[in-house]
């Protein structure tokens, strides 16, 4: 594509940091009305390609053009002046203002002593019908939906004349629903002429949005490849070098299966019941639940949002208390309390958000990693930091986490070395149970393969894994067993031979369906 017949045009673009050739001769490209998807591993070169075309960084060699002009980009506010806005997975609104403050921040309405509130709202109106969004501007953006908030970033952007809009992972914290309306004003924001550069770790909405891939590998333009006709397998091989057929690759299947196979209950949750959700604080979000996991098993919990999995798993490592019920590890009752009684009878918890809860972003490697268990190389209320340092090396290298040294900031991290330095923190305590709440969310395809490979090799080893995904196809392939869980209840387990798509689903939404049935009957 010759740069003059495009809308944004990067070319031969490369950026270096200290120690680390980020991207090495990058080539990008987007037209009006296109939704171009940007896909490579986590470290791959996105981040750093937008925050060049976004202004945060410069290039040390190449190009951008805009419209066919050469464009130097100075800063982000220059880049919002160009046209070129992103949106960020962390939004970034004032919470406590009102969407049309949000939206002309800055900017606003009306003479330059005085603020027009009726202009501001006329105008917010008119781009909110724009994009078909039932968000009155005078609502305040704290309480709307993470959504409704993601539209709000979109509907600023479009008041700013834009003419590339970045959206870097914007569905990871949207439901399925919420997910359509998003898609559906992107196709709206297309018929506008608008260039689209779509980030995103989840390859099926990629090929179902996107007209054109390009794909980053390792700080390298790999190619692009035409949407139609394209599979997930072809992305994958691109990103990654290898085909779907590796991508949950285990060591030695038969291992593992042999020690699932096993009868011998390391844990099990009898009839526990929880109330407390936030919108209802006597409802239960627990009913009854029971479970039992064997030794050396991945055990997978699925269903729909609200079905009580993540409740369950933070009332075992005692996160939460619980109503009624008992837990028994080894075939003995215990009572935890705490984290801290989970921790010494034998049981770890990798969080949903690792971020908020399962690491401490402003903290080194080394110090999130061995914060579990700083007992161990604590000597006289002093932290031995040379045993330590062993340690934690010895982690980083087992597991091959990429970062240029221990006390690197753990924030500075990709999101599967992020993963990989709870999953050590954990091992590091040696756990018998580790419980594992999507502890693939938010991780690129190579990564995630390293991820599935860890887990084999720790059930190989004895210890009983909780695996919690939303990615139906990810506890198939994983897992021993399969419980599905709907509105706190348990609806059937399914052995591993006998699981399909089909019957998890229908499985995760019985407690749905018998209700609707029971509405209609009445």
């Amino acid at each position: 594509m010759e740069k003059s017949t495009s809308l944004l045009s990067m070319e031969h673009v490369s950026k270096s940091f200290p120690g680390v050739q980020a991207l090495d001769d990058v080539n990008l490209y987007v037209d009006a009305g296109e939704v171009l998807g940007l896909i490579g591993q986590n470290g791959a070169g996105k981040s750093t390609l937008m925050k060049i075309l976004s202004g945060v960084y410069g290039v040390d060699q190449g190009a951008i053009y805009l419209e066919g002009e050469p464009t130097l980009i100075r800063d982000p506010h220059h880049a919002q002046t160009l046209g070129i806005s992103i949106i960020y997975q962390e939004l970034n609104l004032m919470p406590n203002l009102t969407v049309m403050e949000n939206i002309f921040i800055g900017r606003e309405p009306g003479s330059s002593l005085f603020y027009s509130r009726k202009q501001a709202q006329q105008q917010a109106q008119t781009i909110l019908d724009r994009l078909n969004l039932n968000i009155h501007p005078t609502e305040i953006v704290r309480d709307l939906s993470v959504a409704e908030q993601q539209m709000v970033e979109i509907a600023k952007s479009i008041s700013r004349q834009v003419k590339v809009l970045i959206l870097d992972e914007p569905t990871s914290a949207l439901s399925e629903s919420e997910v359509d309306t998003l898609f559906g004003v992107i196709q709206e924001l297309k018929l506008n002429n608008i260039g689209i550069i779509f980030i995103s770790h989840r390859l099926e909405e990629v090929l179902h949005l996107c007209d054109r891939v390009t794909v980053l590998r390792d700080g390298r333009h790999v190619g692009d490849l035409e949407v139609r006709g394209a599979t997930k397998d072809d992305l994958i091989r691109m990103m990654v070098g290898r085909s779907l057929e590796t991508y949950f690759h285990q060591d030695d299947p038969e291992v593992s299966r042999a020690i699932a196979s096993s009868e011998d209950i390391v844990l099990e949750v009898r009839n526990l019941s929880r109330k407390g959700a936030a919108q209802n604080p006597t409802a239960e979000v627990l009913h009854n639940v029971s479970i039992g996991l064997r030794q050396g098993e991945i055990l997978g919990l699925a269903g729909l949002i609200g079905a009580g999995r993540t409740e369950l798993a933070r009332c075992i490592f005692g996160a939460d208390s619980f109503e009624s019920g008992e837990i028994f590890l080894e075939g003995k009752p215990v009572t935890i309390r705490s984290p801290q009684d989970a921790i010494s009878l034998g049981i770890g918890l990798l969080p949903e958000d690792r971020k908020e809860q399962g690491l401490i972003l402003t903290m080194a490697v080394r110090q999130n990693m061995s914060l579990v268990n700083l007992d161990a190389f604590t000597r006289l209320g002093l932290v031995g930091e040379r045993e330590e340092g062993r340690t934690v090396q010895d982690y980083i290298d087992r597991f091959q986490i990429r970062t240029p040294g221990m006390d690197r900031r753990v924030v500075n991290l990709s999101g599967g070395n992020q993963q990989k330095v709870v999953i050590s923190k954990w091992l590091m305590v040696s756990p018998k149970i580790l419980i594992m709440d999507e502890p693939t969310r938010g991780i690129d395809v190579g990564a995630k393969s390293e991820i599935y490979d860890l887990m084999h090799q720790l059930a190989a080893r004895g210890i009983s894994i909780i695996m919690i995904s939303s990615e139906f196809p990810e506890l198939l392939a994983m897992c021993d067993r399969i419980v599905c869980m709907t509105e706190g209840r348990v609806t059937e387990t399914l052995a591993h031979d006998e699981a399909t798509l089909e019957k998890i689903m229908h499985a995760c939404t019985l407690r749905q369906h018998a209700i609707i049935k029971e509405g209609a009957e009445a």
